[in-house]
């Protein structure tokens, strides 16, 4: 059987899904103390489970989805496109963290479809300016 965990630090699926808790959450306006509360957990852990460093049970996601009224399924979106060395996670993860991030995704969620598709296209061509 092969591990493809790391030797140190959190596999890459459970900073996928700890950065998709975080962005929800952040996007809601919920607070990990708040989220914590409505679980029986403590922000710590909430904060454990958002950076990956402890993973979620299936049962605990389950509830986590529930509270933040998402699909189960969306904590695992974009994984399919990653390989093993967890690059498309690790991305995303990043993004997360960089201030304006969690605006960008609650303004882009707002957004009409054909908005959205825009809005990528201007993206894309801006970064192939700079490349």
């Amino acid at each position: 059987m092969t591990n493809d965990a790391p030797a140190t630090g959190p596999h890459h699926v459970d900073l996928h899904v700890g950065a998709l808790i975080r962005a929800r959450r952040k996007a809601l306006g919920i607070s990990q103390s708040e989220l914590a509360d409505s679980l029986g957990l403590t922000f710590q852990q909430v904060q454990k489970y958002e950076r990956g460093s402890n993973r979620v049970s299936s049962s605990k996601l389950y509830e986590i989805a529930l509270k933040l009224d998402t699909p189960l399924a969306s904590f695992f979106e974009g994984l399919e496109a990653s390989d093993s060395t967890g690059s498309i996670a690790g991305g995303l993860t990043g993004f997360l963290n960089q201030r304006g991030a969690h605006e960008l995704v609650a303004a882009f969620t707002a957004m009409s479809p054909a908005l959205r598709r825009q809005l990528v296209s201007l993206a894309e061509a801006m970064a192939g300016d700079d490349a």
